[in-house]
C-alpha cells in the first residue's frame, strides 16, 4: 500500500476503503519496501506492521488482499489474519518453504522475476536476451511450486519490470510481453510510476508519471494481460474500461 505511508492502521484502512471504492480488485499489503536499494526487514517487524492492517481491512472491505512478502512465516500469519493471495517478489528464491506453504493453503501466488536481492539487484544487471531469460527463470520457479503441490491454476507470473532490469530491458519485456502470456499462466504487470517512465518522459517525480504509466500497459493489455498492479486505481480502471469496450467492438 504505497510503501511506508500507511503503516498506521486508521490511515491504512481509509486508504484501503478508498482504493476499493475506486475499483481495485485486490489490495496488496506489505511491510517492507522492495524497491531497488532497499534493505530487508525481518519477519517479526513485517508482521508487526501489517497484521493489524490486514485484520482491520478484512472486517470492513470485501475486496481480497494479497500479502507482499518473501517470507513464508509472514505469509502464513497474513493468510490467517485475512489475506487471500501471496505476492512474492523473489518467486520463492528467498524462502524454500514458500512453495510448500502455497501448496498447503492452495492460494493464488504471484511469482515475480528478479535477481539477487533488492539492495543489489540493480548492480550491473545483464541479459543476452531478456525475454528468453525471464521466461526460463520464471518457468523454473513455477516448476518449484508445482512440484511442491501448488495447483497450476494458482500461479501468476510477473516479469518484474524495474527489478534487476536496465531501462532497455524493461522496454523489450513490455514490447514482447505476449511471449510470457503464451506460457499458459496468467500474467501480472507492475509498471506504475516506475523510473523507466521518467527516463523516457523526463517526469522526475513518481507522482507525475500517470500518463506514462497508462501508456506502458497498452501492449500488455493488447497481449492479454488483465492483472495490473497500480497506484492510481481510479484512473487506471477508467482507462482499462475504455480499452476493454473498444476491444469488444473489434
Amino acid at each position: 500500500m504505497m510503501g511506508g505511508k500507511f503503516f498506521a492502521v486508521d490511515r491504512a484502512l481509509d486508504h484501503a476503503c478508498r482504493l476499493a471504492g475506486q475499483g481495485a480488485d485486490v489490495l496488496d499489503i506489505g511491510g517492507q519496501s522492495t524497491r531497488p536499494g532497499s534493505k530487508a526487514v525481518d519477519a517479526e517487524e513485517q508482521c508487526r506492521r501489517i497484521l493489524p492492517v490486514i485484520e482491520a481491512v478484512a472486517k470492513k472491505v470485501a475486496v481480497p488482499m494479497s500479502v507482499d512478502t518473501t517470507s513464508s512465516v509472514v505469509a502464513e500469519r497474513a493468510l490467517s489474519a485475512g489475506a487471500c493471495w501471496i505476492n512474492d517478489i523473489s518467486a520463492g528464491r528467498f524462502d524454500p518453504n514458500m512453495p510448500f506453504l502455497v501448496a498447503k493453503k492452495q492460494c493464488p501466488v504471484i511469482l515475480m522475476h528478479s535477481r539477487k536481492t533488492p539492495d543489489t539487484m540493480q548492480l550491473d544487471p545483464l541479459y543476452a536476451d531478456v525475454v528468453a531469460e525471464v521466461k526460463i527463470e520464471l518457468a523454473d520457479r513455477a516448476d518449484a511450486f508445482l512440484k511442491a503441490g501448488t495447483s497450476g491454476e494458482n500461479i501468476i507470473l510477473d516479469p518484474g519490470i524495474g527489478f534487476a532490469k536496465r531501462k532497455e530491458d524493461n522496454l523489450v519485456l513490455l514490447a514482447r510481453i505476449k511471449e510470457l502470456v503464451m506460457s499458459g499462466f496468467p500474467v501480472c504487470l507492475g509498471t506504475s510510476r516506475k523510473s523507466f517512465i521518467g527516463h523516457i518522459t523526463g517526469a522526475a517525480g513518481p507522482d507525475t508519471r500517470l500518463a506514462g504509466s497508462l501508456a506502458s500497459i497498452v501492449p500488455a493489455f493488447e497481449a492479454g494481460v488483465r492483472l495490473f498492479r497500480v497506484h492510481d486505481v481510479e484512473e487506471t480502471v477508467q482507462f482499462l474500461q475504455v480499452c476493454m469496450r473498444l476491444k469488444m467492438k473489434n
